[in-house]
């Protein structure tokens, strides 16, 4: 619980000024809302939250953290979103693996969206080799 009120003290936190980071993002894109990954073990969620400005929070474990992302506007042929993302913020506490986040650290991926638009997948290259989700889609989420 403690974290969806983290999460929603961010989400309603000023958006940085226009051209800041990010880039805006058409506000019929499928990535737009909030994403939650549970881990196997049920110990940790992840929470994901796309804003229309570009920008993104993350709750982790105790990590929060926020990036700029610039996503493409389509699928490729292969049914993946091209996803490039670069934390701005970070509380230096532990994400769900262990790790502390650097900002500045950029990182692509490649998502897939289930044909339902209420899951989706994150993966290292288009294909289903090196993927993890699904995150499910939490509705009804301020964007």
């Amino acid at each position: 619980m403690r974290n969806v009120a983290l999460l929603s003290m961010l989400l309603t936190a000023a958006a940085p000024a226009p051209g800041a980071v990010g880039a805006p993002i058409d506000a019929a894109h499928p990535i737009l809302g909030t994403w939650k990954l549970s881990m196997p073990d049920g110990i940790c969620t992840e929470t994901y939250h796309f804003r229309k400005d570009g920008t993104s929070v993350v709750l982790s474990g105790q990590e929060v953290s926020e990036s700029a992302f610039e996503i493409t506007a389509l699928p490729s042929p292969l049914g993946y979103y091209r996803m490039v993302d670069r934390i701005t913020r970070d509380n230096g506490k532990p994400d769900c693996a262990g790790e502390i986040m650097k900002v500045g650290k950029e990182a692509t991926t490649y998502i897939r969206l289930h044909p339902s638009g209420s899951m989706i997948i994150f993966c290292d290259a288009e294909s289903l080799n090196s993927c993890i989700g699904p995150l499910e889609r939490i509705p009804d989420q301020e964007m």
